[in-house]
Protein backbone atom coordinates (compact mmCIF):
# COMPACT_ATOMS: atom_id res chain seq x y z
CA UNK A 1 0.00 0.00 0.00
CA UNK A 2 1.22 3.49 -0.74
CA UNK A 3 0.80 6.55 1.48
CA UNK A 4 -2.50 7.64 -0.08
CA UNK A 5 -4.12 4.25 0.41
CA UNK A 6 -2.79 4.00 3.96
CA UNK A 7 -4.21 7.40 4.94
CA UNK A 8 -7.61 6.58 3.44
CA UNK A 9 -7.69 3.18 5.17
CA UNK A 10 -6.75 4.80 8.49
CA UNK A 11 -9.45 7.47 8.11
CA UNK A 12 -12.02 4.79 7.33
CA UNK A 13 -11.01 2.80 10.41
CA UNK A 14 -11.25 5.92 12.60
CA UNK A 15 -14.74 6.69 11.28
CA UNK A 16 -16.01 3.13 11.70
CA UNK A 17 -14.48 2.81 15.17
CA UNK A 18 -15.97 6.13 16.22
CA UNK A 19 -19.41 5.17 14.93
CA UNK A 20 -19.27 1.85 16.77
CA UNK A 21 -18.17 3.50 20.02
CA UNK A 22 -20.85 6.16 19.56
CA UNK A 23 -23.48 3.48 19.26
CA UNK A 24 -22.24 1.21 22.06
CA UNK A 25 -20.62 3.57 24.58
CA UNK A 26 -21.49 7.24 24.25
CA UNK A 27 -22.72 9.61 21.53
CA UNK A 28 -19.77 11.87 22.34
CA UNK A 29 -17.58 9.47 20.31
CA UNK A 30 -19.30 10.86 17.21
CA UNK A 31 -17.17 13.98 17.70
CA UNK A 32 -14.22 11.87 16.56
CA UNK A 33 -16.09 11.14 13.33
CA UNK A 34 -16.67 14.87 12.86
CA UNK A 35 -12.98 15.57 13.51
CA UNK A 36 -11.91 12.94 10.96
CA UNK A 37 -14.29 14.39 8.37
CA UNK A 38 -13.09 17.95 8.95
CA UNK A 39 -9.48 16.80 8.74
CA UNK A 40 -10.15 15.08 5.40
CA UNK A 41 -11.79 18.25 4.03
CA UNK A 42 -8.92 20.50 5.10
CA UNK A 43 -6.36 18.02 3.72
CA UNK A 44 -8.11 18.07 0.35
CA UNK A 45 -7.67 21.85 0.16
CA UNK A 46 -4.27 22.30 1.79
CA UNK A 47 -2.49 19.00 1.16
CA UNK A 48 -1.44 18.94 4.84
CA UNK A 49 -2.32 15.72 6.64
CA UNK A 50 -0.82 14.84 10.03
CA UNK A 51 -1.51 11.14 9.48
CA UNK A 52 0.46 11.24 6.22
CA UNK A 53 3.44 12.72 8.06
CA UNK A 54 3.33 9.96 10.68
CA UNK A 55 2.95 7.17 8.11
CA UNK A 56 5.78 8.62 6.00
CA UNK A 57 8.06 8.56 9.06
CA UNK A 58 7.03 4.94 9.61
CA UNK A 59 8.38 4.12 6.15
CA UNK A 60 5.24 3.90 4.01
CA UNK A 61 6.17 4.58 0.39
CA UNK A 62 4.97 7.85 -1.09
CA UNK A 63 1.83 8.23 -3.16
CA UNK A 64 0.46 10.97 -5.38
CA UNK A 65 -1.76 12.99 -3.03
CA UNK A 66 0.56 13.61 -0.07
CA UNK A 67 4.08 14.49 -1.12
Amino acid sequence: MNLDQTVLAFAGCVVLTSLTLGWLVSPYWLLLTAFAGLNMIQASFTGFCPAAIVFRKLGVKSGNAFS
